[in-house]
């Protein structure tokens, strides 16, 4: 769980009596329901977080750069998001978010601080490179699970019941569920007397370096 902090310190809600919250979107960007996501965000005038994959980013320059020109905040996620990942060992871990942290930067001209590790695991192999590369670990307070959960009306349920003040949401930028349920929870946070406040500024951090 990475709540529990086993391994080293991740951020996971902000502390806070405001009604605000930040959402954050992984895996992107992608051809299919990024450029959507960000449609919605726009009209809705809300600045999320993304955490990108390098892979993706160097496949997406120009649309990974309308994200950042469009006032969101840019997060590592990793190169290759491998689904062996967490047994790699240290040095390939460093090499492949250095790799990443290299897409970005050669884009937008800054380093990010902010890290989320791929599936949420850290382990002592990843510890060391998120020292090494002295980043910020961001996990979430509610994990939205739209990669599994194919009704978007159990979706907006479990989502729905999540907001609290400084609830950091997971979703993804690549599921056509997200895409679709998406405009219903903004409604539904409003509704609740919510704000939606962009994820550096919630946690009150530097997002660059």
């Amino acid at each position: 769980n990475i709540e529990s902090c086993y391994f080293i310190k991740v951020i996971c809600s902000a502390k806070t009596a405001e009604k605000i919250i930040a959402i954050s979107f992984d895996d992107g960007p992608a051809k299919n329901y990024t450029p959507e996501i960000l449609d919605i965000l726009s009209k809705e005038n809300i600045k999320a977080c993304f955490f990108c994959i390098g892979k993706r980013v160097a496949e997406n320059p120009e649309l990974f750069k309308q994200i950042h020109d469009e006032g969101h905040v840019i997060g590592n996620h990793s190169y290759a998001h491998d689904f062996c990942f967490d047994m790699h060992s240290a040095k390939k871990m460093y090499e492949d978010v250095k790799k990443a942290e290299d897409e970005i930067h050669k884009l937008i001209n800054k380093k990010t601080r902010m890290f989320r590790p791929p599936y949420g695991v850290i382990n002592p192999n990843l510890k060391k490179t998120i020292q090494k590369c002295k980043y910020i670990t961001v996990g979430w307070d509610v994990r939205s699970l739209d990669t599994k959960i194919k009704n978007e009306t159990k979706l907006l349920k479990k989502i729905n019941s999540g907001i609290k003040p400084g609830a950091i949401f997971l979703f993804h930028d690549t599921s056509i569920i997200t895409r679709v349920i998406l405009p219903h929870f903004i409604e539904e946070v409003k509704n609740k007397g919510y704000k939606f406040v962009r994820l550096d500024s919630m946690l009150k951090l530097d997002p660059y370096a």
